[in-house]
């Protein structure tokens, strides 16, 4: 049988409380036993970028780390960084220069270029470049997300594209390994997102519903 931990932390502003296995990766607890598919799961190397969250405020691959290495920890998926409604500045203009296709290396690279502006305000072009020369992408070229983040920048897209706080009434989050209870309940079915096409690329999708 595989060996198990204890742990809490925080995920979008939510207290998480969960028993995993100690081989889990934080990808897989992400996805498997919260829901939030925002984070994709591409190479399971660290190396595509895909699987990109915050760590601590930082981008972090999550194919990389263990769920058991987070106790204590603050993560942020694509799923928290979307507005209760519509999009981020951030998210409106990757969708306003078309700097997706099929999507699926956008969600990290939307949790990437936030890191940066959070860390950054003004970004150079080569900047940007350089901070998302980690986040590969098969369809676009580049130069349309490169777009993206640079007009994100000049109209202030790190303050825009804060999570929405939590109240503190939110009951704290209580996993298992084989399903999500506590706040949201047992019943983990959700039905789709009505926004379509690409809003549900640029936000993580239905996920977000969860918090």
């Amino acid at each position: 049988m595989a060996e198990k931990i204890a742990l809490s932390f925080v995920v979008n502003d939510l207290q998480v409380t969960a028993v995993v296995e100690t081989r889990m990766t934080l990808a897989d607890f992400l996805r498997r036993e919260l829901r939030l598919t925002g984070t994709h799961l591409g190479c399971e190397h660290g190396i595509c970028g895909a699987c990109t969250v915050l760590l601590d405020g930082r981008s972090a691959r999550a194919c990389l780390l263990l769920a058991a290495q987070l106790n204590g920890h603050r993560v942020t998926t694509v799923e928290g960084l979307s507005p209760a409604t519509g999009l981020s500045i951030l998210q409106q203009c990757f969708r306003a220069n078309h700097a997706l296709q099929c999507g699926f290396c956008t969600p990290g690279l939307i949790v990437t270029a936030h890191a940066l502006l959070q860390e950054n305000a003004h970004p150079s072009r080569e900047q940007i470049q350089d901070t998302i020369s980690g986040n590969l992408c098969r369809c676009t070229g580049y130069i349309p997300i490169v777009d993206a983040i640079e007009e994100a920048a000049r109209i202030g897209a790190a303050a825009a594209s804060l999570p929405v706080p939590v109240p503190s009434s939110v009951a704290p989050l209580v996993v298992t390994t084989n399903r999500l209870a506590g706040s949201v309940g047992s019943d983990t079915s959700v039905p789709p997102s009505t926004s379509a096409g690409h809003d549900n690329f640029v936000t993580g999708g239905y996920t977000r519903r969860l918090l």
